[in-house]
């Protein structure tokens, strides 16, 4: 089986866009998967959600369930399905992110600030 940790990752996270920064949080949290690197999920609490759409694409993950994905919808531009989230997660390691949004790296920039 694949081994998750999920850690609270230190400092301030951002999300960045053309439109500039679209989320920042301080109660970002790391989760690595196997020897995947780090995915950053972030609170919604610390997002403007007004700001992206629910989608009708979906995935499963065998080892934290089923995710949903979100469009950035913004002033400038707009991306699909640039962010997902489990919203019941099946893995107790992994229950930690249940609800909070990741984001596509190649989509926007994550970064440490």
């Amino acid at each position: 089986m694949t081994t998750i940790k999920v850690t609270p990752a230190t400092g301030i996270w951002t999300v960045r866009s053309d439109d500039g920064v679209i989320v920042e949080s301080k109660n970002a949290l790391s989760l690595v998967e196997g020897d995947q690197p780090f995915v950053i999920y972030f609170p919604r609490k610390d997002i403007a959600m007004a700001l992206f759409e629910r989608t009708d694409s979906k995935t499963h993950c065998p080892h934290k369930g089923n995710a949903a994905y979100y469009s950035y919808v913004g002033q400038s531009s707009s991306i699909p399905d640039v962010a997902w989230t489990y919203e019941s997660v099946t893995n107790p390691d992994a229950k930690a992110i249940e609800g909070y949004l990741a984001f596509y790296a190649g989509k926007v920039t994550v970064e440490q600030i």
